[in-house]
């Protein structure tokens, strides 16, 4: 049965290269395919994968994306390309082991699952990314009914049939482990090593962070727009029970005792509500721009140019 890796490559050219040699080898029984997903590198990145793509004919097939559109977009885009039965997910900086990819795919033809994923015993990432994961981690808990024990991580198998499934997605904002959620509870959990990364840098900043956590709220779950309505709803219970104590406070208080103390209340008040109401506006803001956006026809990807017998099966942007 065919083996199909999908690796985004965002400036990588110190380790893209080892790494695809590593995986020919450790893969050497199977009927093996390597897709490379050039993420507009700053790098040389497109030249290492040209070479490999030169030393490794009929193994790598290799995309090159015209600008730099985000890891879950540049997976997106191997997965529309990828031809396997078996469709493993990974890194691109050696952190995910090749020899765990080899027994995560032994792992998943003896369970018979349609997605397996990894989880790690000790993560090598810095403390902020690994917060930004358990904070990401916790939401999906709430947002998308995630089994609490389950780790979403990008190293990850998936059969041919979830695939099918997950390409399907047409949006310009991909989120695959909500996109796998909704289609499936069939799932394994693997513990693997995590490896320091080889070179350079994580490029998750705080801003994608943040756009991946609001991507999973406003993409994949209605659950935001209903705490909204009943924040909304307790703010008004809450300021009706205070006019009625205003009302009380003056028949049945003295106004000089009164009134001095209304000034702080007055500006608590329109301070809460306000930012409540900005709150809410900001969250339908980023529901109805998306929406635009994705009206727009805003790809998912748009490839520059394909080596190797790389046809689509699908069309966002190919």
């Amino acid at each position: 049965m065919k083996v199909s890796i999908v690796i985004p490559v965002y400036n990588s050219e110190n380790s893209i290269g080892e790494l695809v040699d590593v995986l020919v080898r450790e893969f050497h029984d199977e009927t093996l395919e390597i897709i490379l997903v050039n993420d507009g590198s700053r790098d040389n990145s497109h030249g290492v994968c040209l070479r490999k793509f030169e030393q490794h004919p009929g193994i790598v097939r290799y995309l090159q994306l015209a600008r730099n559109f985000g890891e879950y977009n540049a997976v997106m885009a191997g997965l529309n390309h990828a031809s396997g039965d078996y469709i493993i997910t990974m890194d691109d900086d050696f952190q995910n082991p090749p020899a765990e990819a080899r027994r995560m795919l032994e792992t998943m033809r003896q369970g018979d699952y349609d997605v397996l994923y990894t989880y790690f015993g000790e993560k090598r990432h810095h403390w902020f990314r690994n917060f930004g994961s358990w904070f990401n981690d916790k939401v999906a808990t709430f947002l998308l009914e995630k089994p609490g024990d389950l780790y979403l991580s990008s190293f990850k198998c998936m059969n041919a049939f979830i695939v099918a499934e997950i390409i399907k997605y047409k949006g310009p904002y991909p989120f695959i482990d909500g996109l796998i959620l909704r289609a499936t509870r069939n799932i394994g959990r693997l513990q693997v090593q995590h490896a320091e990364r080889r070179e350079g840098h994580s490029n998750y900043t705080l801003a994608k962070l943040i756009g991946v956590w609001l991507n999973m709220c406003t993409n994949f779950s209605v659950v935001p727009l209903r705490v909204s309505f009943f924040l909304g709803t307790l703010l008004t219970v809450f300021g009706v029970l205070l006019l009625l104590y205003f009302l009380l406070a003056i028949y049945w208080l003295q106004p000089e005792e009164f009134w001095p103390p209304g000034w702080p209340t007055l500006v608590v008040c329109i301070i809460t509500f306000s930012g409540t109401q900005l709150m809410i506006l900001g969250l339908l803001g980023e529901y109805l721009g998306k929406l635009f956006v994705s009206y727009n026809g805003r790809p998912q990807y748009v490839v520059r140019r394909a080596h190797g017998d790389t046809s689509s099966k699908g069309n966002a942007g190919a």
